[in-house]
């Protein structure tokens, strides 16, 4: 079937916590695409008895739409081979179903269709360099069934770092507001603050919050501030998006800790906590810091993070933290590709397996489970695998069991290798399961109240009528990875578990405002230094209007 103009949903236990609603039985409604208070009698119903409605899940980080997604595609013609995704079959007044492939790094229609199977209808590619921004809005043109958008990198860009140096921050905000524009993006994104760009320039990199970038009168410490600052001042809907110094590397708790510090007060999202959470090095063994961390995140309301979850089996690590992927690809012997984008950023991609057999990814995996369940507000550390970095979405049901169901865990503890995992908080035993409201918050309602999307992640009236139901199991993994309904926009695009519907995403991007004499400085910079000419640089042609301001 597929969804009327209004539809009732009757009968399900309804998991909304933005709304309050926590497995109360009731009807939810909707018209004209949104969720209505009230339907009259005689509506068309579905009969959701039995089950379980949620709003449609948001992904607040991942890596599904940019150019290097497309170069890591290329890099795994074996996982291609391995996972066709043949055209669902889909009535003949939609736009034409088209194939494609699967693995850590799924095709773009594959990407929206695998989406929409487990209950998403919101994601965000959470790292775009500006310079490329033009190419991710076309993937997301061709991602079906998602709303979507781009964070965009800052924090090496050149023209940003001389703004700095010079201690015009005004004029960095102003920069970032015409970038935010011109390449349609939703928010901003720091990348290992300074260090991409030392690498670059043939620094190794930086450790430090005051370690100087390639000589300048630059630091990692100034970059943070100037550009949380003009988050702040531009009023976007989402807190500066913040990869921090020194991911993967032992003992690099303390770097993370000291950049919470560092802008305490400020409204500020730490993404991946997970690869930032470890304590160690200096001659010591690597071991878990998640403790530490999550007490400090705890403490501060104005701090909120996604955790990054390592999952076993085939990852693709993709991040503009060049110098980290080649420290990887010279330790893991794998394939490795470097991207240089000029005056902007860099980015490296190395594809990977976790074992659990394997002591570091053991580890990984327990971090990442601490910070959940030693959170005290699941609103401010919600779900994220940064896929496919820390694994692929379609693991998101298997993490969802992990954190419900202590006996899974502690199942899979045991078959862990040990070597560095002893003493850690989960090693020592977590009781606390997740309820099923809590879920509906990491999965829903916290991403989208983080990300400053008022209509998204609840089923209260004037939401998106993005609705997912779910058939009770007690195999949870199997619950969460086939819904048995998917409504998006008031549209039924999954029933019975098979796509019937593939509608288009609408675009989330922001436009603030900012001086215009801002303009002729940058312009002087982009014919001096760039490749690409001032008038040809922002995407135009947008779709959608953008999101309002606070």
């Amino acid at each position: 079937m597929s969804a009327p103009e209004r539809l009732r949903i009757t009968g399900g236990a309804v998991h909304d916590p933005a709304s309050g609603v926590d497995g109360e039985v009731r009807d939810i409604c909707i018209e004209g695409g949104r969720i209505v208070e009230r339907l009259p009698a005689g509506v068309p119903t579905l009969d959701a008895r039995g089950m379980v409605v949620m709003a449609g899940g948001v992904d607040i980080h991942a890596h599904f739409a940019s150019s290097s997604c497309n170069h890591a595609r290329r890099m795994i013609p074996d996982e291609h081979a391995a996972d066709p995704a043949p055209a669902p079959q889909l009535p003949d007044d939609e736009q034409p179903a088209r194939s494609g492939t699967g693995g850590s790094v799924p095709s773009t229609f594959t990407t929206g269709y695998r989406y929409a199977g487990l209950g998403y209808t919101t994601a965000f590619d959470a790292a775009v360099a500006p310079l490329l921004a033009r190419h991710s809005h076309s993937e997301l043109d061709d991602t079906p069934c998602v709303d979507g958008g781009i964070f965009v990198l800052m924090g090496n860009d050149e023209y940003l770092l001389r703004q700095i140096e010079a201690g015009e921050r005004d004029r960095a905000r102003d920069y970032a507001a015409w970038l935010l524009r011109s390449t349609g993006a939703y928010a901003v994104k720091i990348v290992n603050p300074g260090g991409v760009e030392a690498w670059k320039s043939g620094q190794r990199n930086v450790s430090g919050l005051d370690d100087s970038v390639s000589g300048r009168r630059v630091t990692p410490r100034a970059i943070l501030e100037t550009l949380t600052d003009a988050v702040n001042a531009l009023r976007l809907p989402h807190p500066i998006h913040i990869h921090c110094n020194n991911l993967g590397t032992a003992g690099n708790y303390t770097t993370t800790l000291a950049s919470m510090e560092a802008l305490a007060g400020r409204r500020a999202h730490f993404t991946h906590l997970q690869f930032h959470c470890y304590g160690g090095g200096s001659g010591q063994p690597w071991s878990s810091a998640a403790a530490k961390v999550i007490e400090y995140v705890n403490a501060h309301p104005e701090m909120s993070t996604d955790v990054g979850q390592v999952m076993f089996g085939s990852a693709m690590t993709i991040t503009a933290d060049a110098p980290v992927e080649y420290l990887l690809h010279k330790s893991s012997g794998r394939r490795w590709t470097n991207i240089d984008i000029e005056l902007e950023t860099g980015c490296g991609i190395v594809p990977l397996t976790y074992k659990d057999k394997a002591a570091v990814s053991a580890l990984q995996w327990v971090v990442g489970l601490e910070l959940f369940l030693l959170s005290a507000d699941p609103w401010r550390v919600v779900l994220s695998t940064d896929h496919p970095n820390g694994g692929s979405f379609l693991s998101y049901p298997a993490l969802i069991q992990l954190l419900m169901d202590r006996s899974v865990r502690d199942d899979q503890l045991k078959r862990l290798n040990p070597k560095l995992i002893a003493g850690s908080a989960l090693a020592d035993g977590i009781a606390r399961e997740y309820t099923l409201n809590e879920i509906a918050i990491v999965t829903r309602a916290g991403p989208a109240r983080l990300l400053g999307l008022p209509h998204k992640g609840h089923l209260g009236a004037g939401a998106d009528a993005d609705v997912t139901i779910y058939s009770r199991d007690p195999d949870l993994a199997r619950m969460f990875s086939t819904p048995r309904y998917v409504i998006k926009d008031g549209v039924l695009i999954v029933e019975e578990g098979q796509l019937r519907r593939a509608p288009a995403g609408r675009r989330l991007r922001v436009a603030p405002g900012y001086d215009d004499a801002v303009l002729a400085d940058v312009r002087r910079h982009f014919e001096a230094y760039s490749s690409v000419s001032f008038d040809n640089y922002p995407v135009q042609a947008l779709p959608g209007e953008p999101v309002a301001l606070g």
